[in-house]
C-alpha cells in the first residue's frame, strides 16, 4: 500500500470516528460538541491532494450522522433545508481553508482550527438568520449571533479536541505505518 493510500485510510478512519462521536455527544447530551469544523478544516489539509475527497469525507460524514439522527432518534437529522445548506456549506468553508494549510507544526494547526471554529460558526449561523427566525433586519442578525454564543463554546472546544485529536492521531499513526512498512522491507 502506498503512502497516498494510506493516508486516504488514515484520514476516512479518523473522520468516521469524529462522526460517530455526534452521535455519541448526542446520546450524552452534549449539544454541539462535535468537531465539524476541525473534520473538514483536517481532510482539507491532509487530502488536498485528493480535492474531491478532501471535500466529499467530511460531507459524507456528516450526511451518514444526519440520516442515523433521522432513522433511528427523536432528534431530526433533515431540517429546515436552507439552514442545512448552510450547515454544509459551513463544512465545506472549513475544508477549503485546510486546503489553504502549508505546514502542519503545532501552532499552524492550532490557528488553522480556531479559523475553522470560526468560519463553521459564522456560516451556519447565517443560515438560521436566512431562515428568518429572528427577523431580516440588522438587530435580528445580531441577536442571531448572540444567541449562538452560548452554542459555540461547546463547538468550539470540540474542536480544538477534535483538532487535536484529528492531526495528532494522524501523525501517530501515519509513522507507525511508516515504520511498520520499512520493517516488512527490510
Amino acid at each position: 500500500m502506498n503512502k497516498n493510500n494510506i493516508n486516504i485510510v488514515i484520514a476516512i478512519s479518523l473522520v468516521l470516528a469524529a462522526a460517530t462521536a455526534r452521535v455519541v455527544n448526542a446520546s450524552l447530551l452534549l449539544p454541539n460538541f462535535v468537531p465539524i469544523a476541525a473534520v473538514g478544516l483536517f481532510c482539507g489539509s491532509v487530502l488536498k491532494d485528493k480535492r474531491a475527497l478532501a471535500f466529499l469525507i467530511p460531507l459524507l460524514g456528516q450526511f451518514l450522522a444526519d440520516v442515523y439522527f433521522q432513522l433511528f432518534t427523536h432528534i431530526p437529522g433533515f431540517y429546515w433545508a436552507v439552514d442545512q445548506l448552510f450547515t454544509y456549506g459551513a463544512i465545506l468553508g472549513a475544508t477549503a481553508l485546510g486546503v489553504t494549510m502549508k505546514q502542519h507544526k503545532p501552532l499552524n494547526v492550532l490557528g488553522f482550527t480556531l479559523g475553522a471554529s470560526m468560519v463553521f460558526f459564522l456560516v451556519s449561523n447565517f443560515g438560521y438568520f436566512a431562515h428568518g427566525w429572528n427577523g431580516y433586519s440588522f438587530s435580528g442578525l445580531a441577536k442571531t449571533y448572540i444567541d449562538a454564543i452560548p452554542f459555540y463554546k461547546n463547538s468550539f472546544l470540540a474542536d480544538m479536541v477534535g483538532g487535536v485529536l484529528l492531526f495528532g492521531g494522524y501523525f501517530a499513526m501515519q509513522k507507525a505505518l511508516t515504520a511498520k512498512m520499512q520493517d516488512a522491507r527490510a
